[in-house]
């Protein structure tokens, strides 16, 4: 018998119904004679509010009681999906990160993965037993409870599947799978059959909200084949897969946008170097990732770096720049939470061209204008007003024919 890993999400598993439903899926998978491990979220809308409440308490909470508290909403819908697959007949346990041993750092509310202890989950496993594990979650060196950032339990359910070379990993979610868009914004939006675990990793990092970018750096790193499924509705889904020669032909396979961005500048900084080292290591060390960066030379000996930032993070970056104002010795520093990034992404893009100049001639033509650019083999990102971002993803998706089955550019 192989192992699989299904993961299912906080809509899933949002109400008693919903988690009984969930429960005679897993059960049909264990009759077909898998052995069974669930990663599963907080029921949904249960961390936000959890949020909320401790932001009801304090306007900064500490990170690690905030940790401790997010935590234990994956212990609630755990529980209640092993008593839902034991009222079916089957056994089943839960088991929280800590008892499971997902090792991970010391970075709280996007934690890493450091290693995971196959024991107690084969034990379990070898009895017959349905395993659910709680996602989002681990454990430091230290005993320290640690979680691994929003959507994150994705990233454990390939995590665990990497670590138990399960045959396959399959994501439940409320979509029934990766779309060349967003459906709800653009109506002609197109399911694929499958998309290169590049061109996943590259949509989930710029907005697309089917997987956690992390998990598909795992799901890639340890090749584990990888499917995104409804929880709701029957079919196959998408398989996110290795790059072949056909999947080349397609120039673009999807737009994605996010406007949980922010922009910071910082004015007249000495064109010096090190400068820019010094400014982004201190970044990094609080945890921050930074995306697109911009740097304008000036006459005098001075410059203006303008980078991207998740809007999350902008108060915490305003700060730690702010702390070495003196040291790097820029004028003034300016933010912007009034932008999106739209992208374009398509493995075809390595041995096509013109896509750039497509994408602009299209963003110049509805009158969207362009903040910030970057680039890399098989993407192409924009910064724009965060008001023209639903125009943009549109005009884009057409220009490019997306909701047509053969749309070679």
């Amino acid at each position: 018998m192989g192992i699989i890993v299904q993961k299912y999400g906080g809509t899933s598993v949002a109400d008693s119904q919903k988690i009984k439903n969930v429960a005679k899926r897993i059960t049909q998978s264990h009759k077909d004679g898998n052995l069974v491990v669930v990663v599963v979220s907080a029921m949904g809308g249960s961390t936000d509010q959890l949020i909320k409440l401790a932001l009801e308490i304090s306007d900064n909470p500490p990170e690690r009681e905030l940790d401790m508290l997010l935590s234990t909403g994956e212990q609630v819908s755990i529980a209640l999906l092993a008593m839902a697959v034991s009222e079916l007949g089957f056994q089943a346990i839960s088991l929280t990160g800590n008892q499971v041993g997902i090792i991970t750092d010391g970075f709280y509310s996007n934690a890493r993965i450091k290693s995971i202890n196959n024991d107690r989950i084969l034990s379990e496993l070898d009895q017959g037993k349905i395993v659910i594990l709680a996602g989002f979650q681990g454990i430091t060196i230290d005993d320290e409870i640690t979680t691994l950032g929003r959507g994150a339990s994705d990233t454990t359910a390939v995590a665990v599947a990497a670590s138990l070379n399960a045959d396959r990993c399959e994501i439940y979610t409320d979509v029934d799978g990766v779309y060349t868009s967003d459906p709800r914004v653009v109506e002609s939006a197109r399911k694929l059959d499958q998309i290169t675990y590049d061109e996943m990793l590259e949509m989930a990092g710029l907005g697309a909200k089917v997987l956690h970018s992390r998990c598909v750096e795992l799901a890639k790193k340890f090749q584990v084949p990888l499917s995104v499924r409804s929880s709701f509705h029957k079919g196959e889904g998408t398989i996110v897969i290795k790059e072949n020669k056909i999947m080349e032909e397609v120039v673009v396979s999807g737009v994605t946008s996010d406007k949980d961005q922010a922009k910071v500048s910082l004015i007249g900084l000495p064109d010096t170097p090190g400068v820019a080292a010094e400014i982004f290591q201190s970044l990094a060390d609080a945890g921050i990732n930074i995306d697109m960066i911009i740097q304008n030379a000036s006459q005098d000996g001075t410059a203006d770096l303008s980078f991207t930032t998740a809007e999350r993070d902008l108060n915490k970056t305003i700060e730690i720049v702010s702390g070495i104002k003196e040291k790097t010795g820029f004028n003034s520093v300016n933010k912007d939470c009034n932008i999106a990034k739209v992208s374009v992404i398509g493995i075809g893009m390595k041995s096509h061209v013109g896509i750039a100049s497509k994408t602009f001639r299209a963003l110049a033509d509805a009158g969207i204008n362009i903040q910030m650019i970057s680039t890399s083999e098989i993407k192409i990102s924009c910064v724009i007003k965060e008001d023209q971002t639903e125009r943009a993803v549109q005009v884009i998706h057409d220009v490019f024919e997306l909701g047509h089955i053969d749309n070679n550019a």
